[in-house]
């Protein structure tokens, strides 16, 4: 990293004056680096500050740890360090900043398993000066519309089982498969992918915008928000942006749900459903789907702590960088947690989605329909559809991976 750094006439080799300039650039960033960390401006980083510091990216260490930390770097044995002990030992180390160990554990959006619910992105102060910020974004949404495009007969599967699947009609997923093809043929898997992929991008923008806002207005002056900030501001963030595209929801739904011949398309299908159900069928669902962004935001970015932190404790000796492998792990693990804790919900919205009012048919409740679920399916019935969407999870977050990768090459946005 060293030689790629400083190798201006890219020869493969470092010659002396390359060696002096790539020393040079490298002690203003670390200048840089031993300022932010030194919050008290006495030129000297003691424990307190280091366990402070590495609080603001979300890694918590003990006191005991921080003075390992330091006892690695203090030369004269004072328990603190100064600028030239920090710069001696950090001079030939090629990590950059302090902020790289949280880069390189972010809590992705582009860990996409179809779901709206995931906390947004953060980018740092130099990502959003520098427009490196949009490059993510853009490089995000394509990564979701390919990965939704490959697992879209797994999420239109799952949707008939929440809404048609019950004891007396046990839908399996080779049964409902079949069923589809027999129904529309091999096209109709795809049924309401077109919608799914459309959203992405008005949802990730509104929720972007959002949750620059929010965070503002919490007040946090870091540059990395804590746990509990993360989740506040990215659940309302969530809310605000499911709010303003919420009626694509409903239209997915129905889209998904459709026969064939029914609808000549998505715009048929919307003139279809406000002149028969009026502007109300759009904001069917709306209340679980509201309740089901905290349980999954929540538990979604506390497994992923969890195992982040426990990484870092176990493992992290030399490096901060966890490798691919252990990245899609933890989202993986967190986000299939996140959506078992707010499937029933899910589950319910999608019911309530899929209703076409008929006159003089009574409105389903989101009470009545847990408690008609419960009565007649029992608990189990909550989770209908649950296999094909836990199948989906781990062909979404490799293939989003992969394809977010290659679009961040082809976008020139550096990689962490």
């Amino acid at each position: 990293k060293i030689v790629k750094a400083g190798d201006k006439d890219l020869d493969g080799q470092l010659d002396f004056e390359e060696f002096v300039h790539y020393l040079q650039d490298h002690e203003k960033k670390l200048r840089l680096v031993f300022k932010s960390l030194d919050k008290k401006n006495d030129g000297r980083i003691d424990a307190q500050e280091i366990v402070q510091s590495l609080r603001d990216l979300g890694v918590k260490i003990s006191e005991q740890q921080a003075e390992k930390i330091l006892k690695s770097m203090d030369k004269n044995g004072t328990m603190t360090i100064d600028w030239n002990e920090w710069r001696d030992y950090h001079l030939l180390h090629p990590v950059e900043n302090i902020p790289e160990i949280i880069l390189y554990w972010k809590h992705s959006t582009i860990f996409d398993v179809g779901e709206n619910l995931t906390v947004p992105d953060e980018f740092t102060v130099e990502e959003r000066q520098t427009g490196m910020w949009w490059r993510h974004l853009v490089a995000g949404g394509g990564a979701g519309a390919v990965s939704r495009t490959c697992t879209a007969p797994l999420d239109r599967l799952k949707v008939l089982m929440q809404v048609h699947a019950s004891r007396s009609n046990n839908m399996c997923i080779i049964g409902g498969f079949t069923q589809m093809i027999r129904e529309g043929g091999p096209r109709s898997l795809w049924r309401g992918n077109g919608i799914n992929v459309l959203k992405i991008a008005p949802e990730s923008a509104i929720k972007f915008m959002a949750y620059e806002q929010i965070k503002r207005f919490i007040g946090t002056d870091q540059e990395m928000l804590r746990i509990h900030e993360r989740l506040l501001a990215g659940s309302l963030a969530g809310a605000i942006a499911q709010s303003s595209i919420y009626p694509m929801e409903v239209l997915k739904t129905r889209m998904a749900l459709r026969k064939t011949g029914q609808y000549s398309g998505m715009l048929d299908c919307a003139k279809n459903i406000l002149s028969k159900e009026g502007m109300a069928a759009f904001y069917k669902g709306y209340i679980p789907n509201m309740l089901g962004i905290i349980p999954y935001a929540g538990i979604d970015l506390a497994v992923y702590e969890t195992l982040k932190n426990a990484w870092l404790q176990r493992y992290a000796v030399n490096s901060a960088d966890p490798g691919v492998f252990v990245l899609l792990a933890c989202g993986t693990i967190s986000s299939t947690c996140g959506q078992l804790a707010s499937y029933p919900l899910a589950l319910v919205r999608t019911r309530m989605q899929a209703q076409a009012s008929v006159e003089g048919a009574p409105e389903v409740t989101m009470r009545g329909l847990f408690k008609h679920i419960l009565k007649t399916e029992g608990a189990f019935g909550l989770y209908r559809g649950l296999a094909p969407n836990f199948m989906k999870v781990i062909p979404a977050v490799s293939i989003s991976y992969v394809v977010y990768e290659n679009l961040k090459m082809t976008l020139g946005v550096q990689s962490r």
